[in-house]
């Protein structure tokens, strides 16, 4: 009986250990400024899902989705590969806070980005390190 008492707390004292997602301000702050090809071909981006759209100031916001179960709140896809109207991006964003993901959420105005913010959903935590920065170039896992 105590095997399975010792073994509860190795994986509870091992869990306990296990890194706490991280957003670091200094990646944040990296992405103020840059122009917005730097974003259209950076390695990440590349490869998750992007839904646009454009704020009623003019502000252009993208949200570049990493999660699953994107497609349950796209209406047949119909947010990504354009830019979508706020109404549905309002909308989109409303049904992923039911879906665990990080929203890595871009405000861009006149060809630069203005600030990075990503949010959790979900219950999801959100983490970022140097590979999430501009000009991140290499061979990587994500």
């Amino acid at each position: 009986m105590r095997f399975p008492f010792y073994l509860l707390l190795l994986t509870i004292a091992a869990a306990s250990c296990a890194p706490t997602p991280t957003v670091r301000p200094e990646d944040l702050k990296a992405w103020t400024g840059v122009a917005v090809e730097e974003l259209d071909k950076h390695p990440f981006f590349v490869t998750v899902p992007v839904v646009k759209t454009i704020a009623p100031d003019g502000t252009e916001i993208r949200n570049y989705v990493n999660g699953r179960n994107t497609a349950a709140c796209t209406s047949s896809g119909a947010v990504f590969g354009g830019t979508t109207s706020f109404a549905n991006y309002g909308s989109f964003t409303s049904c992923m806070a039911n879906f665990a993901a990080c929203n890595n959420i871009f405000y861009i105005r006149q060809g630069k980005v203005e600030s990075y913010v990503p949010v959790g959903t979900g219950g999801l935590q959100c983490s970022t390190d140097a590979r999430l920065q501009p000009g991140f170039r290499a061979a990587t896992n994500f």
